[in-house]
């Protein structure tokens, strides 16, 4: 990660507690600036995006932010318009609504607010994506793989993504969805790349200096493919299960975090002290 950024990354793994204590939204708020945070709420991902961009309208409003703008851009055009990104630029938080991260990385990427987003991520905002908004986050992100499944080769599709994290794949809805076995497919065709996979209502706050935090109430699992003896990834019979042997996994609740640079958990004292 460039050590120039000065913006943190919130990102959840979906289903985030929006009604409760909302300790994860609590938290973009805080990092956004708290009441004089400016939010932006894109709705790319989702087909309903004045249901969806309402909903986080009020939730944000509940948490005490006052300024808080809905944009759905559905189409190029759209996402080259030189007021969007104007607008983009001017946000303390920009936050990204689940849906299909495709809908978001092919009507985005490469436009004039993908640039703005990537500028004001520079600058200080504070980008956030659930779901997902979750998935665009990295360089290179999963599109489809099989949930609940033995991890097989060639069943995971992966597409580039916004590329505001450096060095890893994120998964959501992971436990939940049972979605070990496609992150270790992902692990074991790029070893150099960390696998972060979030359960829901859970989150991690990636820190400009690539430490991240862990926010929530369920766990994030994180794979390092670095230690990887052998796998059969790279074989033909795409159809076989994957052999992978030796690889390192974390996994880490709320007090935990993990330095990406050095990959190297750190605890609750490592964090605080």
């Amino acid at each position: 990660m460039d050590e120039k950024v000065k913006g943190n990354l919130i990102i959840i793994g979906g289903a985030e507690d929006k009604y409760g204590e909302s300790k994860i939204l609590k938290q973009v708020v805080e990092v956004a600036g708290g009441a004089d945070a400016s939010i932006m709420v894109l709705t790319t991902a989702t087909e309903k995006p004045m249901e969806v961009g309402n909903e986080y309208k009020r939730v944000f409003e509940r948490l005490g932010v006052k300024n808080i703008e809905i944009l759905d851009i559905s189409s190029r055009t759209e996402a080259d318009r030189d007021d969007y990104a104007q607008r983009i630029g001017k946000c303390t938080g920009i936050f990204f609504t689940g849906g299909d991260q495709l809908r978001i990385t092919s009507i985005l990427g490469g436009t004039k607010v993908h640039q703005a987003l990537q500028d004001a991520h520079l600058k200080g905002a504070a980008i956030i994506g659930t779901s997902a908004g979750a998935s665009v986050m990295s360089a290179t992100m999963i599109v489809d793989g099989d949930n609940n499944e033995p991890a097989r080769k060639c069943t995971l599709k992966m597409a580039p993504g916004l590329g505001l994290l450096e060095g890893a794949i994120i998964d959501q809805h992971f436990e939940q969805r049972g979605r070990i076995g496609r992150l270790l497919c992902g692990v074991a065709e790029n070893p150099y790349i960390l696998g972060i996979g979030i359960d829901e209502d859970t989150a991690i706050q990636v820190f400009p200096d690539a430490h991240l935090e862990v926010l929530g109430t369920n766990a994030v699992t994180i794979i390092d493919g670095t230690s990887i003896k052998n796998s059969n990834v790279s074989e033909l019979k795409p159809d076989e299960i994957l052999a992978i042997t030796n690889v390192t996994l974390h996994v880490l609740p709320r007090g935990y975090g993990f330095d990406m640079k050095n990959r190297k958990v750190l605890t609750y004292d490592e964090i605080k002290g």
